[in-house]
């Protein structure tokens, strides 16, 4: 029997996006762990929580049946599940024929070149060069990688409001990345939840940090895990890693998962030392011409 043409839906309204695609996003958490915790966090703090613009969501419906969503929050890159060529297609077709202009696409491995060489097709003079490789890594045995550092963790308050800000900035720049959000905001918003955990240093000095997402569909995502330059390689990353995984299995969820950078050979060793294995892998592309400024993104 032919396969039922594609037929994707496209809305700014999270809450009827949710009503129609949270069971199928909830039904693989762990490879949807984004746009699950990106549309909480739209659902909860409001529709500006990641950039002026209203945020664009869509599924793929076929049989009566979600098979697959995305989101993107402007000027962010699209976010898509995995996808079928054809599918990935479709989509292109459609955003394309909506007039989006996108800065980009983060997706498994599969679906983001598929998407890439999709939207090249549909919008001509836009190149799409690789920008990152990324691991998506699931915690299974917690360990802790050799001795623990002296100092203690400790969950971060208003008073850390501002150093929060700054490091957050850092992260940013450390990893490449320009973010559309306020660092007071995303500061902000992680400590009304308790996501940051801060390692001192035994006088009391803050040296690293480590976020975590509120739990959504029984899973937390670590990040971002940062480290200002003058601190690094004492162990105080992993430390404060290791601590909020720990936290977050002692107050039961399932899964505690986070991402890296895998041009990051000093990372993903440490995080599969504390007890991190892969789960898949995903691509980001950017989609570049000259009349737009280079694509945004940061830990959300």
């Amino acid at each position: 029997m032919p396969q039922e043409p594609a037929a994707w839906a496209v809305t700014h309204d999270v809450d009827a996006f949710l009503t129609r695609a949270g069971d199928f996003l909830r039904s693989r958490p762990a490879l949807h762990t984004v746009p699950l915790t990106v549309t909480h966090a739209l659902r909860t703090r409001g529709p500006s929580t990641f950039g002026t613009e209203a945020p664009v969501l869509g599924l793929l419906e076929r049989d009566g049946e979600v098979r697959a969503a995305f989101f993107r929050t402007p000027p962010h890159r699209l976010n898509v599940t995995p996808l079928s060529e054809e599918d990935a297609d479709s989509l292109a077709a459609r955003l394309a024929d909506l007039g989006h202009d996108l800065p980009g696409v983060t997706a498994d491995r599969a679906t983001a070149a598929a998407f890439a060489e999709a939207w090249q097709r549909h919008r001509a003079g836009v190149s799409a060069p690789l920008h990152r490789h990324d691991r998506l890594y699931r915690l299974d045995t917690p360990a802790v990688p050799g001795p623990v550092p002296p100092g203690r963790p400790r969950i971060a308050e208003d008073g850390d409001r501002g150093l929060l800000a700054r490091w957050y900035g850092e992260f940013a720049e450390a990893v490449g990345e320009r973010t559309a959000r306020v660092a007071d905001d995303w500061a902000a918003a992680r400590i009304a939840h308790g996501g940051i955990t801060l390692w001192e240093a035994p006088d009391g000095t803050p040296v690293a940090m480590a976020g975590a997402t509120p739990r959504v569909a029984g899973q937390v995502r670590v990040g971002p895990v940062y480290t200002p330059a003058p601190f690094r390689g004492r162990g105080y990353a992993g430390a404060a890693t290791v601590e909020v995984g720990r936290a977050a299995l002692a107050s039961g969820v399932d899964d505690v998962l986070l991402f890296t950078d895998l041009s990051n050979p000093t990372s993903n060793g440490l995080y599969q030392r504390i007890g991190y294995r892969p789960v898949a892998d995903f691509d980001v592309y950017d989609f570049e011409d000259a009349s737009r400024p280079a694509a945004t993104s940061a830990s959300r």
